[in-house]
């Protein structure tokens, strides 16, 4: 069974079992939520890149030719539209990443203005800005599967139910807009205390 029929299915026995009460609950819209809300935490975003990583790093032991691309941002927005671009222009987001530079952190994200690349800006200006970049990410693929489950509806009101299974089809397998960030040294990564400090704020 696809992820979003069984999502459905058990949104749909939660329900039944709650009564009356939620008789006016659409199960199909609680798996639908459920699927453009899949990172709950940033561990959960963690867990789904390290992962991204090490298969890249693998690919590149392997192969020399199957190298990654980091794309540098300074804001979510940015980086947001960044990956809409590659995922309409290439078909998929594999070996793309988002790039957090240390003179873009320092200049264009302190809150005391712009600094000089010394990593003298304040380290939670890191965790901020990666907090917000997966916010805007997140937002992307809300709005992407937005247009997928209204495709789906328009399949469904159509009776016809090769093309429902095709709508289904591609929400199942659709490729989140969530890459993995590098940051160069000078972005707070550079020593034991940044990279606890960034733990916390994370």
């Amino acid at each position: 069974m696809s992820t979003y029929k069984t999502e459905t299915q058990a949104a749909s026995e939660i329900i039944s079992e709650q009564g009356d009460a939620w008789r006016s609950i659409n199960p199909e819209h609680v798996a639908r939520m459920r699927l453009q809300n899949r990172f709950h935490t940033g561990l959960d975003i963690a867990k789904y890149t390290a992962k991204i990583m090490r298969d890249d790093m693998d690919a590149y032991d392997n192969n020399t030719a199957d190298y990654t691309q980091s794309l540098g941002c300074w804001h979510g927005f940015i980086g947001q539209q960044k990956m809409i671009s590659i995922k309409k222009h290439f078909g998929s987001t594999k070996g793309r990443y988002l790039y957090l530079s240390g003179w873009m952190v320092a200049a264009l994200r302190s809150e005391f203005g712009p600094l000089p690349d010394q990593s003298m800006h304040e380290k939670t200006s890191v965790s901020s800005l990666i907090a917000e970049l997966y916010q805007f990410l997140k937002q992307a693929d809300a709005r992407e599967l937005n247009h997928l489950y209204k495709d789906l509806d328009a399949a469904i009101a159509s009776g016809d139910p090769s093309k429902e299974a095709a709508a289904v089809d591609k929400i199942d397998n659709f490729q989140t807009h969530v890459v993995p960030i590098i940051a160069d040294i000078d972005a707070g990564f550079g020593n034991e205390e940044a990279t606890y400090l960034l733990a916390k704020q994370m």
